[in-house]
């Protein structure tokens, strides 16, 4: 992009919404996003609630940080005390267009411009399969998520879901209007993860010589379904040496750290909680390993395609099945069924998984993705406006 193109997106301003930039996928996709955009020569304000997280390093200095808290901390379930703050920051900045994600700070930034006036497009993203999601929450707030997303959503000028599972169930389960709602996947293959991918890996398991590790990725939630992980190790390991690294954190954490025990695998598992890089683990790893009971669209799988490293995946509602190509590029298996993630782990041993191609990550880079938000953000405009 020349400057002049740069100099003319720069008249148009970004604002994408978030709570904080905690270390959830949701939060990566948004950073990633607002420094594609700033890259592409737009004004980008990435507007949070309050300023913390760990992501909150990796704000790049191409976009302004704008903390609504202004140095304040509160509970995290109680962003809507920044309302007052957003409306004005709307009022006062006008930017073009506002983008947030996670269903609650969609709500929150829909009754935000509701009450500002503008800006004139407003679009929400969701990234799980909201249906699902709701129904494993614990708290009532979760259960009636649905509701608010039939009655808020309206008020958005498009609803993003990263899948096509994702939108059939905003569609069909929850009521949105289906000419609301378009597919745009999340930007799994990114600058970041191209400059991380070959870092050096000091690790005892990955010395020349060591049984071949099986990888997982993702916070211990029940989500997750790290317990069903953990019981198909336990089976693989009755046939051959292996060992299980699971990068996160989460509060299941004692209780799978127990089911180790019980599997007498602990030996061979190990949890060392949130990695800033997971890539330099995932080209080494034998086989990257998803046991998810549901997603939205896991960029966690994207990444494992531009690392090339085998996949085996549950066929969870939503993403995998569309990622991994029905199983073309990836082994799937039913959820909850630890005897055929066994079976997909050891096929990977055989050599029976093949590891993924070049061209099969390569509709989830960045510049792709960005370029279909720049359109969504910017309504018919972003025709005449899209760089080659």
């Amino acid at each position: 992009m020349n400057n002049s193109q740069k100099s003319a997106h720069a008249q148009k301003r970004f604002a994408i919404f978030l709570p904080a930039l905690y270390g959830g996928g949701a939060e990566r996709t948004m950073l990633n996003l607002a420094r594609g955009m700033a890259a592409r020569g737009y004004a980008v304000d990435l507007v949070l609630a309050q300023a913390e997280g760990p992501y909150l390093k990796d704000v790049p200095s191409t976009v302004r940080l704008v903390d609504l808290g202004q140095g304040r901390l509160i509970n995290k379930m109680r962003t809507l005390r920044r309302l007052p703050s957003f409306v004005r920051y709307l009022r006062q900045e006008r930017p073009d267009a506002l983008l947030s994600a996670l269903t609650l700070a969609n709500f929150f930034a829909l009754s935000a411009r509701r009450l500002a006036g503008l800006p004139s497009r407003v679009v929400v993203n969701e990234q799980n399969t909201l249906s699902q999601d709701s129904r494993s929450g614990s708290s009532r707030l979760d259960w009636m998520l649905p509701y608010g997303a039939r009655f808020f959503y309206g008020w958005a000028d498009n609803v993003v879901g990263v899948s096509q599972g994702v939108v059939d169930d905003l569609v069909e389960k929850i009521g949105v209007s289906k000419e609301l709602v378009k597919v745009i996947h999340n930007p799994g293959v990114t600058h970041e993860l191209r400059a991380k991918i070959d870092s050096p890996l000091d690790h005892p398991w990955f010395q020349p010589g060591e049984p071949p590790v099986f990888l997982g990725v993702g916070r211990l939630i029940r989500q997750k379904d790290f317990p069903t992980l953990l019981k198909a190790f336990a089976l693989v390991r009755k046939t051959q040496p292996a060992r299980l690294l699971i990068l996160g954190e989460g509060p299941d954490r004692p209780q799978l750290e127990a089911l180790a025990q019980e599997l007498n695998i602990a030996a061979d598992v190990a949890m060392p909680g949130f990695v800033e890089n997971p890539y330099a683990y995932m080209t080494r790893a034998a086989a990257f390993v998803l046991s998810s009971l549901w997603e939205g669209l896991p960029t966690v799988l994207m990444e494992a395609l531009y690392c090339g490293v085998p996949i085996v995946s549950t066929d969870c509602p939503s993403g995998p099945r569309e990622i991994l190509r029905h199983g073309e590029i990836g082994r799937l298996t039913p959820m909850r069924d630890p005897q055929a993630l066994a079976q997909g782990m050891l096929d990977v041993l055989a050599g029976k998984v093949p590891r993924p191609t070049s061209e099969s990550w390569q509709p989830y880079e960045l510049e792709t993705i960005v370029e279909q938000y720049v359109d969504i953000l910017l309504g018919k405009e972003s025709k005449a406006q899209a760089v080659s």
